[in-house]
Order: C-alpha cells, then structure tokens, then sequence
C-alpha cells in the first residue's frame, strides 16, 4: 500500500515489509508502535483545537487528532505543539477502546540547516503495562544525495 514501510535488519540481511494494517504493531519489542514512528503528514488525520497552555517554559496549543486510517491503533490522539515553532512537545494515545494507552515525550530539540527542528530524545511510556523506552537519536544528516529509490526493497536488500 501507499503508506508500506520498509525495515531493514542488517544482522539478517533482510527487508521486513511492514504493511498498513500491523502498523500498530510493536517496533523492535519496544513501547513504539510503527505508526508511532512513520510520517506525520498533515492529511493523516483530522484535528479539533482544544485550548492553549503552557508546557514546560513554552506555550502549546492543545489538539486532538483523530486518524483518518483505519487500520490505526488509536482513535484518537492529543497533542501538545510549542506556538512558537509548532514542534510536538507530547502525545498522549488512545487505543481502540478510547482508553488512555501511553504518552510520548520529545526532548532535547536540534535545528538543522535552519529550518528542520527534530527531537533527539523520545520518551514513551505505557500506562497500561507500566513499560517504556527511550529512543536516542543523533548523527542526523540532511541533503545527503540520497532519492526515494535508494529505500526502496531492492537497494536496501543489496546494502551491506
């Protein structure tokens, strides 16, 4: 489908599809679902604004969004979004029961190339099961040369 991921495991040398529908799967026996981690495209969900306030030392607005996908693990989603450069500061999830499920936490922000904020800490915890993780990112690179053909099944099976 249009919104497949594509997972290479390198200890393997294996391409994992990850279809549409098992993106509310776990990523890596972690607290993240798939989806969790995918684009966030404006057009993948509808938003209803709930209020402005404060979030740490910034102020957020407060929105709901609701997936448009079916095959989603949430029914909905409230988002905390810093006024100033509308990055993601929290989420809290729903899952299909409109149960609270887990909130995730972005930390530690980077601007690149002065336009691409991106958070170098996410937190999610689950509240259902107690369980969390904390995923780590660095070493991000922008403007590398790479094309949408160098992800596809093909090149990532020939990576080494």
């Amino acid at each position: 489908g249009p919104d497949d991921q594509w997972l290479y495991l390198p200890a393997l040398k294996r391409v994992k599809r990850i279809s549409s529908r098992n993106k509310s799967g776990p990523f890596m026996g972690s607290e993240f679902a798939y989806e969790d981690l995918s684009s966030q495209e404006v057009e993948k969900y509808t938003y209803k604004y709930l209020r402005d306030e404060p979030c740490g030392e910034l102020e957020c607005f407060v929105i709901e969004r609701y997936p448009v996908d079916k095959y989603s693990g949430y029914t909905r989603q409230v988002v905390w979004l810093d006024k100033q450069e509308y990055r993601p500061q929290k989420i809290v999830f729903y899952d299909r029961k409109n149960s609270k499920l887990k909130t995730l936490t972005y930390s530690n922000y980077h601007q690149y190339l002065d336009k691409y904020w991106r958070a170098h800490e996410m937190f999610m915890e689950n509240h259902q099961t107690g369980k969390s993780t904390r995923l780590v990112w660095e070493d991000y690179k922008f403007q590398t040369g790479l094309t949408e053909r160098d992800f596809d099944r093909g090149s990532l099976k020939r990576t080494r």
